[in-house]
Protein backbone atom coordinates (compact mmCIF):
# COMPACT_ATOMS: atom_id res chain seq x y z
CA UNK A 1 0.00 0.00 0.00
CA UNK A 2 1.22 3.60 -1.13
CA UNK A 3 1.63 6.79 1.32
CA UNK A 4 -1.24 7.87 -0.75
CA UNK A 5 -3.46 4.59 -0.25
CA UNK A 6 -2.98 4.98 3.72
CA UNK A 7 -3.62 8.80 3.67
CA UNK A 8 -6.71 8.00 1.49
CA UNK A 9 -7.68 5.43 3.99
CA UNK A 10 -7.07 7.52 7.03
CA UNK A 11 -9.22 10.35 5.55
CA UNK A 12 -12.35 8.28 5.06
CA UNK A 13 -12.19 7.08 8.80
CA UNK A 14 -11.12 10.31 10.21
CA UNK A 15 -12.17 13.40 8.17
CA UNK A 16 -11.24 16.86 8.37
CA UNK A 17 -11.85 20.03 6.94
CA UNK A 18 -10.33 21.79 4.20
CA UNK A 19 -10.15 25.11 2.37
CA UNK A 20 -9.36 25.30 -1.53
CA UNK A 21 -8.59 28.60 -2.79
CA UNK A 22 -9.00 28.86 -7.00
CA UNK A 23 -11.57 26.13 -6.23
CA UNK A 24 -13.34 26.51 -9.73
CA UNK A 25 -10.17 26.37 -11.39
CA UNK A 26 -8.49 23.38 -13.39
CA UNK A 27 -6.58 22.27 -10.38
CA UNK A 28 -8.32 23.25 -7.40
CA UNK A 29 -11.50 21.80 -9.34
CA UNK A 30 -9.48 18.74 -9.20
CA UNK A 31 -8.51 18.95 -5.54
CA UNK A 32 -12.54 19.82 -4.91
CA UNK A 33 -13.74 16.29 -6.42
CA UNK A 34 -10.89 13.94 -4.35
CA UNK A 35 -11.42 15.60 -1.51
CA UNK A 36 -15.54 15.41 -1.78
CA UNK A 37 -15.14 11.56 -3.05
CA UNK A 38 -13.10 11.14 0.32
CA UNK A 39 -15.98 12.41 1.95
CA UNK A 40 -14.40 15.54 3.58
CA UNK A 41 -15.62 18.77 4.82
CA UNK A 42 -14.67 21.42 2.42
CA UNK A 43 -15.19 24.89 1.54
CA UNK A 44 -14.14 26.45 -2.18
CA UNK A 45 -13.38 30.01 -2.55
CA UNK A 46 -13.25 31.72 -5.89
CA UNK A 47 -13.96 35.20 -7.36
CA UNK A 48 -14.04 33.30 -11.10
CA UNK A 49 -11.50 35.55 -12.99
CA UNK A 50 -10.02 32.58 -14.41
CA UNK A 51 -11.98 29.66 -12.87
CA UNK A 52 -15.21 28.52 -14.62
CA UNK A 53 -18.78 27.38 -12.62
CA UNK A 54 -18.60 25.16 -15.59
CA UNK A 55 -15.73 23.11 -13.55
CA UNK A 56 -17.99 22.54 -10.25
CA UNK A 57 -20.85 21.41 -11.98
CA UNK A 58 -18.55 18.56 -13.30
CA UNK A 59 -17.65 18.01 -10.19
CA UNK A 60 -21.19 18.18 -9.17
CA UNK A 61 -21.76 15.54 -11.62
CA UNK A 62 -19.09 12.82 -10.65
CA UNK A 63 -19.47 12.59 -6.72
CA UNK A 64 -23.20 11.81 -4.39
CA UNK A 65 -25.38 14.32 -3.48
CA UNK A 66 -24.25 13.53 -0.07
CA UNK A 67 -20.85 14.43 -0.79
CA UNK A 68 -21.49 17.43 -2.78
CA UNK A 69 -23.22 18.76 0.39
CA UNK A 70 -20.33 18.75 2.17
CA UNK A 71 -19.19 21.23 -0.24
CA UNK A 72 -19.54 25.19 1.25
CA UNK A 73 -18.52 27.81 -1.79
CA UNK A 74 -17.63 31.04 -1.12
CA UNK A 75 -17.31 33.99 -4.20
CA UNK A 76 -14.34 36.17 -3.31
CA UNK A 77 -11.33 37.47 -3.90
CA UNK A 78 -8.13 36.70 -1.77
CA UNK A 79 -6.72 40.41 -2.42
CA UNK A 80 -9.94 40.71 0.16
CA UNK A 81 -8.12 39.99 3.58
CA UNK A 82 -11.35 39.85 5.36
CA UNK A 83 -12.48 37.47 3.04
CA UNK A 84 -9.55 35.54 3.40
CA UNK A 85 -10.03 35.68 6.99
CA UNK A 86 -13.35 34.53 6.68
CA UNK A 87 -12.80 31.51 4.54
CA UNK A 88 -9.82 30.30 6.97
CA UNK A 89 -11.93 29.52 9.87
CA UNK A 90 -12.48 26.89 11.53
CA UNK A 91 -10.70 24.79 8.49
CA UNK A 92 -7.87 22.28 9.45
CA UNK A 93 -5.76 22.59 6.28
CA UNK A 94 -5.33 25.04 3.33
CA UNK A 95 -5.10 24.00 -0.27
CA UNK A 96 -4.21 27.82 -1.76
CA UNK A 97 -4.15 27.29 -5.35
CA UNK A 98 -5.64 30.86 -6.30
CA UNK A 99 -3.23 32.87 -8.69
CA UNK A 100 -2.60 34.21 -11.97
CA UNK A 101 -0.72 31.16 -13.33
CA UNK A 102 0.48 32.65 -17.11
CA UNK A 103 4.36 34.06 -17.95
CA UNK A 104 2.96 35.84 -20.82
CA UNK A 105 -0.10 37.70 -18.89
CA UNK A 106 2.75 38.93 -16.11
CA UNK A 107 4.97 40.31 -18.18
CA UNK A 108 1.85 42.10 -20.01
CA UNK A 109 0.75 43.08 -16.86
CA UNK A 110 3.14 42.60 -13.86
CA UNK A 111 1.47 44.75 -11.56
CA UNK A 112 -1.98 42.25 -11.66
CA UNK A 113 0.35 39.50 -11.38
CA UNK A 114 2.11 40.81 -7.85
CA UNK A 115 -1.24 41.75 -6.74
CA UNK A 116 -2.87 38.60 -6.86
CA UNK A 117 -0.06 36.42 -6.81
CA UNK A 118 2.08 37.93 -4.30
CA UNK A 119 -0.67 40.01 -1.87
CA UNK A 120 -3.17 37.73 -1.76
CA UNK A 121 -0.59 34.33 -0.66
CA UNK A 122 -0.09 37.31 1.81
CA UNK A 123 -3.75 37.36 2.82
CA UNK A 124 -3.99 33.74 2.85
CA UNK A 125 -0.81 33.17 5.11
CA UNK A 126 -2.21 36.05 7.61
CA UNK A 127 -6.14 34.07 7.43
CA UNK A 128 -3.71 31.03 8.12
CA UNK A 129 -1.93 32.15 10.80
CA UNK A 130 -4.86 33.97 12.87
CA UNK A 131 -7.20 30.53 12.50
CA UNK A 132 -4.55 28.39 13.27
CA UNK A 133 -4.83 26.25 10.79
CA UNK A 134 -3.17 22.86 11.30
CA UNK A 135 -1.32 22.89 7.94
CA UNK A 136 -0.96 25.50 4.11
CA UNK A 137 -0.25 24.20 0.96
CA UNK A 138 0.27 26.79 -1.30
CA UNK A 139 0.97 26.26 -5.31
CA UNK A 140 4.36 27.39 -6.46
CA UNK A 141 6.22 26.87 -9.63
CA UNK A 142 9.01 25.50 -12.06
CA UNK A 143 9.47 29.17 -13.25
CA UNK A 144 11.34 29.69 -9.92
CA UNK A 145 14.63 27.79 -11.47
CA UNK A 146 14.53 30.64 -14.22
CA UNK A 147 17.83 30.45 -16.27
CA UNK A 148 19.47 27.87 -14.29
CA UNK A 149 20.76 25.46 -16.93
CA UNK A 150 21.90 22.42 -14.64
CA UNK A 151 19.13 19.78 -14.93
CA UNK A 152 17.57 17.20 -13.49
CA UNK A 153 16.09 20.33 -11.44
CA UNK A 154 16.89 20.46 -7.45
CA UNK A 155 15.39 22.13 -5.20
CA UNK A 156 18.03 24.15 -3.55
CA UNK A 157 19.55 25.21 -7.23
CA UNK A 158 17.89 27.88 -9.15
CA UNK A 159 18.71 30.84 -11.58
CA UNK A 160 17.45 34.37 -12.57
CA UNK A 161 13.92 34.60 -12.55
CA UNK A 162 12.64 35.21 -16.46
CA UNK A 163 9.13 36.34 -15.67
CA UNK A 164 7.43 38.75 -12.85
CA UNK A 165 5.60 35.81 -12.80
CA UNK A 166 8.29 33.50 -11.43
CA UNK A 167 9.23 36.74 -8.99
CA UNK A 168 5.87 36.27 -7.68
CA UNK A 169 5.88 32.21 -6.91
CA UNK A 170 9.60 33.58 -5.66
CA UNK A 171 8.25 35.87 -3.02
CA UNK A 172 5.58 33.43 -1.82
CA UNK A 173 8.13 30.74 -1.08
CA UNK A 174 9.82 33.44 0.76
CA UNK A 175 6.74 34.71 2.80
CA UNK A 176 6.02 31.27 3.42
CA UNK A 177 9.43 30.84 5.15
CA UNK A 178 9.07 33.62 7.05
CA UNK A 179 5.73 32.80 8.43
CA UNK A 180 7.10 29.22 9.57
CA UNK A 181 9.99 31.09 11.14
CA UNK A 182 8.25 33.78 12.84
CA UNK A 183 4.67 32.50 13.67
CA UNK A 184 5.13 28.66 13.42
CA UNK A 185 3.00 28.18 10.35
CA UNK A 186 3.03 24.69 9.02
CA UNK A 187 3.29 26.02 5.13
CA UNK A 188 4.50 24.02 2.16
CA UNK A 189 5.29 24.85 -1.14
CA UNK A 190 4.89 22.65 -4.23
CA UNK A 191 6.51 23.67 -7.63
CA UNK A 192 4.25 22.56 -10.36
CA UNK A 193 6.26 21.36 -13.73
CA UNK A 194 3.83 22.04 -16.46
CA UNK A 195 0.12 20.21 -15.21
CA UNK A 196 -2.36 19.40 -17.57
CA UNK A 197 -5.48 17.02 -17.87
CA UNK A 198 -9.11 17.58 -17.92
CA UNK A 199 -10.70 20.57 -17.34
CA UNK A 200 -7.70 22.68 -18.39
CA UNK A 201 -9.15 25.61 -20.28
CA UNK A 202 -8.15 25.51 -24.45
CA UNK A 203 -9.10 29.11 -24.93
CA UNK A 204 -7.85 32.52 -24.66
CA UNK A 205 -4.74 34.25 -25.29
CA UNK A 206 -3.10 32.40 -22.11
CA UNK A 207 -4.43 28.71 -23.03
CA UNK A 208 -2.06 25.95 -21.76
CA UNK A 209 -0.45 24.37 -24.91
CA UNK A 210 -1.91 20.89 -24.37
CA UNK A 211 -5.72 21.47 -24.77
CA UNK A 212 -5.04 24.31 -27.36
CA UNK A 213 -3.21 21.94 -29.73
CA UNK A 214 -5.91 19.28 -29.48
CA UNK A 215 -8.63 21.94 -29.65
CA UNK A 216 -6.88 22.74 -32.76
CA UNK A 217 -5.90 19.53 -34.45
CA UNK A 218 -9.60 18.88 -34.43
CA UNK A 219 -10.58 21.88 -36.03
CA UNK A 220 -8.36 22.05 -38.38
CA UNK A 221 -6.39 25.27 -37.34
CA UNK A 222 -2.54 25.88 -37.37
CA UNK A 223 -0.72 23.99 -34.59
CA UNK A 224 2.06 27.24 -33.56
CA UNK A 225 4.97 25.98 -31.68
CA UNK A 226 7.91 28.76 -30.19
CA UNK A 227 10.93 28.00 -31.39
CA UNK A 228 12.23 24.90 -32.84
CA UNK A 229 10.46 22.17 -31.19
CA UNK A 230 13.04 21.10 -28.82
CA UNK A 231 12.26 23.21 -25.72
CA UNK A 232 11.27 20.09 -23.33
CA UNK A 233 9.28 20.06 -19.82
CA UNK A 234 7.56 18.02 -17.40
CA UNK A 235 4.38 17.30 -17.90
CA UNK A 236 2.29 16.52 -15.01
CA UNK A 237 -0.81 15.29 -15.06
CA UNK A 238 -3.15 16.63 -12.61
CA UNK A 239 -4.21 13.05 -10.47
CA UNK A 240 -0.42 13.61 -9.41
CA UNK A 241 -0.76 17.08 -7.89
CA UNK A 242 -4.14 16.64 -5.95
CA UNK A 243 -1.85 13.80 -4.81
CA UNK A 244 0.89 15.66 -3.82
CA UNK A 245 -0.91 18.65 -1.99
CA UNK A 246 -2.93 16.20 0.26
CA UNK A 247 0.32 14.12 1.05
CA UNK A 248 2.06 17.92 1.90
CA UNK A 249 -1.16 18.99 3.85
CA UNK A 250 -0.88 16.06 5.91
CA UNK A 251 2.73 15.32 6.06
CA UNK A 252 4.69 15.55 9.82
CA UNK A 253 6.04 18.93 10.69
CA UNK A 254 9.63 19.23 8.94
CA UNK A 255 12.64 19.53 11.31
CA UNK A 256 13.04 22.91 12.78
CA UNK A 257 14.50 25.71 11.19
CA UNK A 258 13.62 23.58 7.89
CA UNK A 259 11.79 26.57 5.97
CA UNK A 260 10.82 26.96 3.20
CA UNK A 261 9.43 23.91 2.83
CA UNK A 262 9.34 23.03 -0.80
CA UNK A 263 9.02 19.90 -2.78
CA UNK A 264 9.13 19.61 -6.88
CA UNK A 265 5.70 17.66 -8.10
CA UNK A 266 6.13 16.35 -11.69
CA UNK A 267 6.85 12.98 -12.95
CA UNK A 268 10.88 13.11 -13.58
CA UNK A 269 10.33 12.81 -17.64
CA UNK A 270 11.25 15.14 -20.44
CA UNK A 271 8.89 15.42 -23.58
CA UNK A 272 10.08 18.30 -26.43
CA UNK A 273 7.26 20.41 -27.69
CA UNK A 274 7.82 18.14 -30.77
CA UNK A 275 7.19 15.09 -29.41
CA UNK A 276 4.33 16.03 -27.53
CA UNK A 277 2.34 17.24 -30.94
CA UNK A 278 3.53 14.08 -32.64
CA UNK A 279 2.02 12.14 -29.33
CA UNK A 280 -1.22 14.49 -29.60
CA UNK A 281 -1.48 13.53 -33.27
CA UNK A 282 -0.91 9.97 -33.21
CA UNK A 283 -3.91 9.58 -30.31
CA UNK A 284 -6.17 11.49 -32.29
CA UNK A 285 -5.40 10.34 -36.07
CA UNK A 286 -7.61 6.43 -35.25
CA UNK A 287 -11.10 9.31 -34.88
CA UNK A 288 -10.08 11.92 -36.81
CA UNK A 289 -7.92 10.65 -39.94
CA UNK A 290 -6.73 13.91 -41.69
CA UNK A 291 -4.88 14.64 -38.35
CA UNK A 292 -1.83 12.21 -39.25
CA UNK A 293 -0.86 14.43 -41.39
CA UNK A 294 -0.97 17.66 -40.03
CA UNK A 295 2.40 19.64 -39.21
CA UNK A 296 3.22 21.79 -36.87
CA UNK A 297 4.50 25.55 -37.71
CA UNK A 298 7.10 27.14 -35.88
CA UNK A 299 7.64 30.23 -35.17
CA UNK A 300 10.15 32.90 -32.75
CA UNK A 301 10.92 31.66 -28.89
CA UNK A 302 8.50 32.98 -26.13
CA UNK A 303 9.85 35.82 -23.97
CA UNK A 304 9.89 34.80 -20.07
CA UNK A 305 10.02 30.74 -21.14
CA UNK A 306 12.95 28.61 -20.23
CA UNK A 307 14.76 26.25 -22.76
CA UNK A 308 14.29 22.87 -20.59
CA UNK A 309 13.17 21.77 -17.70
CA UNK A 310 13.25 18.49 -15.87
CA UNK A 311 12.37 17.79 -11.96
CA UNK A 312 13.93 15.90 -9.60
CA UNK A 313 11.35 14.31 -7.68
CA UNK A 314 13.22 12.21 -5.15
CA UNK A 315 12.71 15.14 -1.74
CA UNK A 316 9.15 14.56 -2.64
CA UNK A 317 9.13 10.63 -2.68
CA UNK A 318 11.39 10.47 0.75
CA UNK A 319 9.98 12.88 2.67
CA UNK A 320 5.97 12.97 1.66
CA UNK A 321 5.69 9.45 0.30
CA UNK A 322 4.83 11.04 -3.03
CA UNK A 323 4.78 8.21 -6.11
CA UNK A 324 3.29 9.54 -9.70
CA UNK A 325 0.29 7.49 -10.60
CA UNK A 326 0.10 8.54 -14.42
CA UNK A 327 3.40 8.98 -16.72
CA UNK A 328 3.03 11.41 -19.25
CA UNK A 329 1.88 8.72 -22.19
CA UNK A 330 -0.96 7.58 -19.84
CA UNK A 331 -1.92 11.37 -19.03
CA UNK A 332 -1.92 12.22 -22.29
CA UNK A 333 -4.18 9.50 -23.24
CA UNK A 334 -6.65 9.96 -20.79
CA UNK A 335 -6.74 14.10 -21.35
CA UNK A 336 -7.45 14.03 -25.16
CA UNK A 337 -10.75 11.33 -23.98
CA UNK A 338 -11.63 13.80 -21.83
CA UNK A 339 -11.90 16.60 -24.55
CA UNK A 340 -13.37 14.24 -27.09
CA UNK A 341 -16.08 13.54 -24.45
CA UNK A 342 -16.65 17.09 -23.73
CA UNK A 343 -16.92 18.13 -27.56
CA UNK A 344 -19.59 15.46 -27.87
CA UNK A 345 -21.73 17.00 -24.99
CA UNK A 346 -21.74 20.46 -26.44
CA UNK A 347 -22.25 19.25 -30.11
CA UNK A 348 -25.53 17.13 -28.56
CA UNK A 349 -26.84 20.50 -26.87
Amino acid sequence: MTAYERLESELRTRPRHWLVTGAAGFIGSHLIEALLRLDQRVRGLDNFLTGREENLEQVRALVSPAQWSRLEFIRADIRDAAACRAAAAGVDHILHQAALGSVPQSLEDPATTDAINVGGTVNMLVAARDNRVRSFVYASSCAIYGDDPGLPKHEEVFGAALSPYAVSKLADELYAGVFHRCYGLEAVGLRYFNVYGPRQDPNGPYAAVIPKWIDALIGGEPVRINGDGETSRDFCYVANVVQANLLAATASPGPEGEAPRVYNVAVGERTTLNQLFQCLRDLLAPRFPEVASRRAEYGDFRPGDVRHSLADISRARERLGYQPTHRTAEGLARTVEWHLARRARLASR
